[in-house]
Formats: C-alpha cells, structure tokens, sequence
C-alpha cells in the first residue's frame, strides 16, 4: 500500500524543524536539540596530526591535539578513556585514518567513520580545532550518518583484489608497449593478431628477442587457431630491426611477466582468503534440477570442465565455485553478471547485504538512484553525485555487456537504451541488475530467464493498452484489423 503524502496543514502541525533552523540552532551555544550521545568526540584527521576534541566539562584542556605514530595514538586513546569517552566520529580522509580507526576500537571505543560531504561546516569556519569540535557537536545530537565498513576478512580480500586489478592494468600497459615497440619497427603484427599476449604472439615477440629475424620461421610460429593467414603474417614481420627498439621490446616484455607474476601471488593469497570465509546457507527456492533444464533450454548450460576453465584475466583457481560456496546461491544465473563482477562485489561488501534494509536503501547506496531536489512538495533539478563506487560501476559495466544478449535483459536494455539514451539506460540496467542480484543473495529468489520474446510480448501489451485508453478518453474503439 502506497503510503499516502503528508499535506502542508499536517506537516506545520508537527513542529518539526526546518533546515535553516536547525542550521541556526547548531551554531548557537545551547541547541535544544535531544542529546543521543553525551559521551561523544570528534577527530579531525590529518596525516601528520590529529586534533581532538571532548566535551568542555571533561577536561581543562578540551582539544587536543596528537600525532599518528602509534604511541601517540595509544595516548589519545588512553585520554578519551579518562574523559569518559564511549563514542568518537571522524571523517574517512584518505587512508589516514585507519591507524586511528584500529587503535580506538581495540580500546573498546564505538568508533563512527562518516562521509565528510555530511559534515560541512559554514563557509570561513574552517579550522583543525573547529573541525573536531563540529564533529563533536553533529555526532552528540546524532546528526551524522555511520559509513560501511566490511569486516575485518572482507577487507583483506578487498586489499588483495584491488592490488591484482592494478597489476592486470599494469599488464595491459605492457602489452600495449609491445605494441608500440613494434609498430615503429613496421612490423605489423598487432595488426594481424588481435592480442599479443596470446600464445600466438608471445611465442613470436619471444623468438625476436632470442634473436629470429626471419619471417617464414616467425610465422611458423603462429597457432593453427588464428584467423590471420600465414602469409598474413610473413608480410607482417618485415620491417626495419632497430636495436635500441629492440632493447625497449626487451624491457616490455620483461615488465608483462613481473606483472604475470604478481597476480599469480596475488591469486594464491585470494584463493587462501576466500577458502577461510564460512559456506553460505543454500538460500536458492526451486529445484536445482529444474532450474538447470531451464538453462539448458536457453543455451546457457554449460559442462563443470568448461566452467572451471578460466577465460581472460579470471583467477587460476575455480573463483566461480568458490564464490557459489560462500553465497550459497549462483549469482551467474543472472544474465550479465559474470564470475569477475560477483567477485568484485563481494570483495568490496562481502556476502552479507543485511547492513541495507531494502532495494532502494542498496541501489541508493550504489549510486544508482536518482538524486532529486524538491521544494514545495516538487522536484526542481535532478542532481549528478560525482563520487565513485566499485560495485556501482561494476554493475554498470555489466548492464553494458547486454547490448548483444538475446535474453530477457537484454532485450529490456535495448529498449531502454532506444527510449531514454545510452547513459541513462546504462544506470538504469545496472540498478535492475543491483536488484535482482540483491534478491537472490538475501531472499534466494532465483533469476529465470524468459527470453526476447516475452519481453516483446510484455512490450505490445502495453502499447495495446496505452492505446485503448487513450481511444476511450476520446469516446472511440480499437478495433483488431
């Protein structure tokens, strides 16, 4: 039931206050707001320092400020302690605050990370000291808002997760000095082969640095699955061998495999992490039997050899296994959403979605939700938050792999894209996709696809009865030819 809007009568009723007077009050000496936190303080972090502030009735002294090695940190929290201290806000500046963020919570302190967009102060009051004493003041009348924090074995995931996707980008770079190497060679084999870090490839930038100048036994090299043709590749390889570009060849090729070892470690470290998280409750309602004949109708079942296989930059190790494991449902039944995007979404908020109570609360975490300014009950602008979020641009990057599925979401997204435009298809696909994927991890509700078809289908009849009312408002009938 829709819940029914509150009329300007009712709402001045209530008293409440507006935003410019609570502005105004929280400048004032005495508020009158309802204390939720009288034991409350607030940090001001900075990377040398950090500038703290308590209640004035706690201490003569009620800023202070501490430096961030440790046993200044161990000192702060031994002062908050003897100042009575239970609670403490500060602001997630950087990396910097998560020595202090360790050291407080380990002293038994309720420590609240908060977004420094939520804690603006008026223009020209800004200062370390009236920093934290702001803080101070919006965390005692309970005015800010706590972020999310994975746990503590979510987080070494994330860090090992991150450090691998820049190590592959690392290796894309490499690959694209190869690149350049040889083209200023004329030599045209990043023309003929698609990607030189293929076997193809490798094996024929290997042999030029081992000294082999002839094409006909570099061609002979190719694999028998390339679509370029011997003589393709003959032609290729003739160009001007220059030494110093050979030697810059050498130092690409030498940075592609201290990246190719690095992400080897890092997916050893991964597996290792990933095998301590418990196994996830089977959550999934409907019959495992029955939900895979409906993949094999659809042409998306596929043989458990062919599923361990890993394809471009996925883990060594059987990720998608290991990651039904921990959900206890498969993610991958949503079309879309493939082994490396779920990967990215655990690793950045684990498998537990219980800190979001609804869709909307998880989309607008996202950055997927619209962002609207109302005044006197209507939206005047919609506004654009520039602020990143992985597992937002995760899904969107997955609604972007829809263009070409002949499935239910995809038909869904061509449309969207046709009605609304790139952008905001995109936005809006990758909020449908947040969703479903939100659906399936914490009520098993299991995604089943239906085709182009009923999309289309779905599609006229709505067009159908878009146009029997509209030939009702005009006292006609539509009448089937």
């Amino acid at each position: 039931m829709a819940k029914r809007k509150t009329s300007t009568f009712e709402r001045l009723q209530q008293k409440g206050l507006s935003r410019k007077e609570l502005q105004r009050r929280l400048y004032s000496a005495d508020p009158g707001l309802t204390i939720v936190h009288p034991n409350a303080a607030g940090i001001d972090i900075g990377k040398q320092s950090h500038y703290v502030a308590v209640p004035g009735d706690r201490d003569r002294q009620p800023v202070r400020e501490f430096g961030a090695w440790t046993a200044a940190l161990e000192a702060m929290a031994q002062w908050l302690q003897a100042c009575g201290i239970d609670t403490v806000v500060m602001q997630s500046t950087g990396v910097y605050w998560m020595a202090a963020y360790q050291v407080l919570q380990q002293r038994g302190l309720d420590v609240q990370l908060v977004d420094a967009r939520g804690t603006k102060n008026l223009p020209g009051r800004k200062s370390d000291v009236q920093e934290c004493q702001w803080l101070m003041k919006l965390h005692t009348y309970g005015l800010l808002r706590r972020c999310f924090l994975p746990p503590e074995r979510i987080r070494r995931i994330r860090t090992v997760w991150r450090m691998r996707g820049q190590h592959v980008a690392d290796a894309g770079r490499a690959v694209q000095h190869m690149q350049g190497a040889l083209l200023q060679m004329n030599l045209q084999l990043p023309n003929a082969l698609s990607d030189l870090s293929g076997v193809s490839g490798q094996a024929i930038i290997r042999a030029i640095l081992d000294g082999e100048r002839d094409p006909e036994k570099l061609a002979e090299l190719r694999d028998g699955r390339v679509k370029a043709s011997r003589e393709e590749i003959v032609h290729s390889l003739q160009g001007d061998w220059k030494e110093d570009l050979i030697f810059e060849l050498r130092q690409a090729v030498a940075a592609y495999d201290f990246f190719q070892q690095q992400i080897a470690q890092c997916d050893q470290q991964l597996q290792a992490y990933l095998a301590a998280l418990p196994s996830g409750e089977q959550k999934a309602s409907g019959s495992s039997a029955g939900l895979a004949s409906a993949a094999e109708k659809t042409g998306k079942g596929r043989s458990a050899k062919r599923q361990r296989k890993p394809k471009g930059n996925q883990p060594a190790f059987d990720l998608e296994a290991e990651l039904q494991r921990i959900l206890g449902v498969n993610a991958k039944s949503i079309d879309g959403l493939d082994v490396m995007t779920i990967q990215t979404v655990v690793a950045e908020v684990g498998p537990d979605l219980s800190a979001w109570k609804s869709e909307a609360h998880w989309s607008s975490w996202l950055n997927l939700a619209p962002k609207r300014d109302v005044s006197g009950g209507k939206v005047i602008r919609h506004t654009r938050e520039h602020r990143t979020n992985r597992v937002g641009n995760a899904f969107r990057l997955a609604a972007q792999a829809l263009f070409r599925s002949e499935s239910y979401l995809g038909a869904k997204f061509r449309y969207l894209r046709a009605k609304l435009g790139a952008g905001k298809a995109v936005k809006a696909m990758a909020r449908t996709l947040a969703c479903l994927y939100y659906r399936l991890v914490t009520k098993g509700q299991a995604w089943l696809d239906r085709g182009t078809e009923a999309f289309e289908q779905q599609k006229q009849d709505r067009e159908l009865a878009s146009l029997q009312r509209k030939a009702r408002s005009f006292g006609l009938q539509v009448v089937p030819v």
